[in-house]
């Protein structure tokens, strides 16, 4: 029976997250910080659901909030660093 409820929870997470991005269409400037929140929320979930003990699903859970917060982060502070130009034209004059 509790593994029946973690499986409906889990789903209903999973509907809710994909179908919350067709609320607001707006093309975001900062898709790093994209990008980086959903690698760390992965990685984060990964690395909750394996480590030892009880509550599996919680863990992941916990880990995947904790992984999109600090991926969001370093992805924004990657995207804030002033672009560099290459001052290399080939060999050309």
């Amino acid at each position: 029976m509790k593994r029946e409820r973690l499986v409906w929870t889990l789903a209903s997470i999973a509907a809710l997250t994909l179908l919350s991005g067709c609320v607001n269409q707006q093309t975001l400037n900062d898709p790093g910080a994209q990008t980086g929140a959903a690698v760390g929320a992965v990685t984060g979930a990964v690395i909750g659901y394996n480590t030892t003990g009880h509550h599996k699903g919680g863990r992941a859970a916990i880990g995947a909030l904790l992984g999109a917060a600090a991926g969001g982060a370093v992805g924004n502070a990657v995207n804030q660093q002033p672009q560099q130009q290459s001052s290399d034209n080939g060999g050309w004059q």
